[in-house]
């Protein structure tokens, strides 16, 4: 199944990062799941431009889903070039998405995917409408 990225959306980071050798598998090309860690490290550097840390145990943003489609097979060497967009934003949820292609040829999609975030209270367990502070940042 293929989960199509809106239109409507806000480019709101993009990172370069390097294709590392061990990301490869028997195959000889980039193993599935490290795909879905790249969206990871580009939320986590997003989160971070905005001015929060990831050490955090009161609230907290977390992802509930996540998707990936695999468009093109990528191979060590290279530099990927990852963009970060939002999409919607709920009461106490948003959509990311996430862009992924060559940085020598950033016009070529290799990847493209997205997750779902909610921010949450951590001790409670439970989902909280966005404070002020953060919705701010978002939109």
């Amino acid at each position: 199944m293929r989960i199509d990225i809106p239109e409507n959306k806000k480019l709101v980071h993009e990172t370069v990062m390097p294709i590392r050798w061990g990301d490869m598998d028997a195959y000889r090309h980039v193993n599935n799941t490290v795909y879905f860690r790249y969206m990871e490290q580009a939320r986590i550097e997003w989160i971070a431009a905005l001015g929060y840390s990831m050490d955090t145990t009161v609230e907290g943003m977390l992802m509930v889903n996540g998707f990936c489609n695999f468009i093109q097979q990528l191979t060590y060497p290279g530099d990927l070039l990852v963009k970060t967009y939002v999409g919607n934003i709920g009461k106490s949820s948003v959509d990311v998405f996430n862009t992924m292609a060559l940085s020598s040829e950033p016009e070529v999609l290799c990847a493209a995917g997205g997750a779902t975030m909610v921010w949450v209270d951590l001790q409670a367990n439970k989902s909280m409408p966005w404070p002020k502070h953060v919705l701010d940042k978002l939109s």
